[in-house]
């Protein structure tokens, strides 16, 4: 049985939350990250859980892990400076594993079918990236807002997570890309290595700002997930 890993990140500043952090926002009397790593507490197809916070979040992490029992969660760890620094430190603190899965702490309305479909995927090639496809018409603009090219929608979708990998693939990818990017799939893209992309869930939403609070207690509370 292949062993999974899953590195939970969620150290960010939280800028857009008007001063709340957004990672122990309460929805339903449990904070945010609470909802997300129940998730994967749950999931039989999850065999180890790193959380990784904020410096200044870190006692209130290991409490939250204490009190609600999270038994795979084998580490609570300092973020870096970029999200992929995050990752990183997360990453080097899985014990050995097969599959390793990257997700947003923000990201609590994913099941355990979403979670299947990405190691299915994964499996293709050693790489996958949760996503769907835009709805929206999409626009290249220039830095003074002049609209330069329309993309083809067809071919277009929007990046979420999980985003999975093999282990040593993604470790390789970390110790060898050193500019920025904004997610893991990036990194692997960057080693010349194909990603596939599979069918997340247009509830799947990373929550950034107070309405998307609002958004993701609607979805878990449409769901049995609360």
């Amino acid at each position: 049985m292949a062993q999974v890993g899953a590195v939970i990140v969620a150290a960010g500043r939280s800028t857009r939350m008007g001063g709340v952090d957004k990672t122990f926002a309460p929805i339903f009397g449990r904070p945010l990250v609470a909802h997300t790593l129940d998730r994967f507490e749950s999931s039989s197809l999850i065999d180890q859980i790193v959380l990784v916070l904020a410096e200044d979040s870190l006692e209130q992490g290991r409490k939250l892990v204490e009190e609600r029992d999270y038994e795979k969660v084998a580490h609570v760890c300092a973020g870096g400076q970029r999200r992929q620094d995050s990752v990183r430190n997360g990453l080097e603190l899985l014990s050995p594993c097969d599959w390793v899965m990257v997700h947003d702490g923000a990201r609590p309305c994913l099941d355990d079918a979403m979670l299947q479909r990405g190691l299915d995927a994964a499996a293709a090639c050693g790489s996958a990236v949760a996503g769907v496809p835009v709805k929206d018409t999409i626009k290249l603009v220039t830095p003074d807002q002049m609209v330069k090219d329309t993309p083809d929608r067809s071919q277009l979708w929007a990046a979420q997570t999980p985003q999975i990998f093999r282990y040593g693939l993604l470790l390789e990818a970390h110790q060898t890309c050193t500019q920025d990017v904004t997610d893991d799939a990036a990194m692997v893209e960057s080693l010349g290595h194909p990603v596939k992309m599979f069918f997340g869930s247009y509830e799947n939403i990373k929550v950034t700002t107070t309405d998307d609070l609002v958004i993701a207690e609607t979805f878990l509370k449409a769901s049995s997930n609360i």
